[in-house]
C-alpha cells in the first residue's frame, strides 16, 4: 500500500512527500503543480491525455486546473516529492509569480531535471523526513527555491502582460461562474447536474460543453477538487473524527470516503492526518 512519508501544509499550499505503488483517478488542483521522482522505480503523470515520465531524469509540472493521474509503472515503489503551490504565496514574493496559476504557465508538462532542481529535491526531501521547527523553516525556504529552480527556466513567468488577468475566472461564462458558486456552497451534497444545469438555464449538454470549456474538467472532477480541499483543511485544522468529517463532505460511509480520498492522492485520510505538519507559513 503507498504511504505519505510526510506532508507540509501551510501558506505555501502543500508539499508531500510520497511513497506510491498504484495508480490515481484522473484530479486536477487549483495549485501550480510540480512532481519530482526522489529514488524507486520510475512512474509516468497522464496529462490531458499525454503520457509524461516521472524518472531521475524528468520532471512533470501541471499547470492549474489541468486534469491529470498517475500510473505506477513497476511493482515496486516510487517515491514522489510533490509540490501544490498557491499562486497567492508565490505572488507575495515576487509580484510576477502571481501568474503562476495561470493555465499555461508551464508551456512544457515534461522537463528535465536540471542539477540545480536535482539538488534543491534532494534536500528539500531530507529536511522533510525529520521536522523539527529549524528544518521547518529550512524547508519552506527550500520549496521556494526548487520553485524558481523550476519557473526561471520552464515556465512563462516573464511574460506578465500576456499572461495577467488571463486565468480561467476572467473567461467563465456567467452561468459557469454560477456553476461554480453552487457547487463551493454544497460540498456536502450529491452533485445533480441536470439540476445544476437547469439552475443556470442551460440545457445538460450546453452546460458540460461550456463547463469543460472555461475550467478543462468536468462538473464531477471539479466537484470532486472542492472535496478533496476541504478535506485536507478539515484533516489538518480539526480534531474532528474522520468519519464525521467524511460524512460532512457527502460520503455515506467512512470507507467511501478513505477511498475517495486513497484514489486521490495515494494515501488513507488517517495515514495523511498522522503524518502531517501543518504550521504557520514564515515568509522566505
Amino acid at each position: 500500500m503507498s504511504r505519505g512519508i510526510t506532508f507540509l501544509q501551510g501558506r505555501f499550499g502543500r508539499v508531500g512527500l510520497i511513497d506510491l505503488n498504484v495508480p490515481l483517478v484522473t484530479h486536477a488542483h487549483h495549485h501550480c503543480h510540480v512532481l519530482v521522482k526522489v529514488f524507486g522505480a520510475d512512474g509516468a503523470f497522464r496529462v490531458r491525455g499525454v503520457r509524461y515520465p516521472l524518472t531521475d531524469d524528468r520532471a512533470v509540472l501541471v499547470n492549474a486546473w489541468e486534469p491529470h493521474a498517475y500510473e505506477h509503472c513497476s511493482t515496486d515503489s516510487t517515491f514522489i516529492l510533490a509540490l501544490y503551490i498557491e499562486p497567492a504565496w508565490l505572488g507575495e514574493i515576487h509580484a510576477q509569480l502571481s501568474v503562476s496559476g495561470h493555465p499555461r504557465f508551464f508551456p512544457q508538462n515534461g522537463v528535465p531535471v536540471t542539477p540545480r532542481i536535482r539538488r534543491v529535491a534532494d534536500d528539500l526531501a531530507g529536511a522533510m523526513v525529520s521536522m523539527t521547527d529549524t528544518s521547518y523553516q529550512r524547508a519552506e525556504a527550500l520549496i521556494f527555491d526548487l520553485m524558481i529552480a523550476v519557473i526561471e527556466p520552464f515556465s512563462l513567468w516573464k511574460e506578465t502582460d500576456a499572461l495577467r488577468g488571463g486565468g480561467l475566472a476572467v473567461r467563465y461564462d456567467p452561468r459557469i461562474r454560477k456553476a461554480i458558486g453552487i457547487l463551493r456552497a454544497s460540498i456536502g451534497e450529491d452533485l445533480d447536474c441536470d439540476g445544476l444545469a437547469s439552475d443556470c438555464g442551460l440545457s445538460r449538454a450546453h452546460f458540460f460543453e461550456l463547463f469543460r470549456r472555461a475550467t478543462n474538467l468536468t462538473p464531477a472532477v471539479f466537484a470532486n477538487e472542492l472535496r478533496m480541499e476541504a478535506a485536507f483543511e478539515g484533516l489538518a485544522n480539526t480534531h474532528s473524527p474522520i468519519a464525521d468529517l467524511g460524512y460532512r463532505l457527502g460520503f455515506s460511509a467512512p470507507g467511501h470516503f478513505t477511498r475517495f480520498f486513497r484514489h486521490h492522492i495515494g494515501v488513507t485520510p488517517s495515514q495523511y492526518r498522522k503524518v502531517v505538519d501543518l504550521r504557520e507559513g514564515t515568509q522566505v
